[in-house]
């Protein structure tokens, strides 16, 4: 994961102007392991900055995705942005569902895509999601208690 001064350094390598409000989004994404919506990007930046916009909070979001130094995924409630991983080669992710924790993927299945012979892709995404052994551990705990709680075997 890409820290604040990482994020503020790419963010300036790509010309972009580092305010104050910038600042506040590369910290909170470098000490913000798991992924966040842009509603919890405004209500945390709301507490700092009073009379910002959600569109100017989503804007930024998008233009640190465009930068690379976020990464954004789509899950079931929603899109949703964290720091960028700090490997410097192409790869992909499984999420766990339950806490959010990703784990790389080194194989790129793109070359496997039945596309057509003239087709250029130009960027793609691939993303596994599941449960860790953490998470599956824990639901499998929580069953057994409703089980013992209600008779139930």
């Amino acid at each position: 994961m890409l820290s604040t001064e990482q994020i503020i350094d790419a963010m300036s390598e790509q010309g972009l102007r580092i305010t104050d409000q910038r600042k506040t989004l590369a910290r909170l994404f470098g000490e913000h392991s798991g992924y966040l919506s842009a509603k919890d990007v405004y209500e945390y930046m709301c507490k700092k900055y009073s009379g910002l916009s959600f569109d100017t909070v989503y804007r930024n979001l998008r233009v640190m995705q465009e930068l690379g130094v976020l990464e954004q995924v789509v899950f079931e409630d929603g899109m949703k942005f964290k720091a960028s991983c700090s490997e410097d080669h192409h790869h992909h992710h499984m999420i766990c569902l339950q806490c959010q924790r990703t784990y790389p993927i080194q194989f790129c299945p793109v070359h496997l895509a039945d596309a057509p012979e003239h087709f250029q892709v130009v960027t793609h995404k691939f993303e596994v999601f599941g449960y860790c052994k953490d998470c599956q551990q824990s639901a499998s705990d929580e069953e057994q208690t409703a089980s013992a709680k209600t008779g139930r075997a």
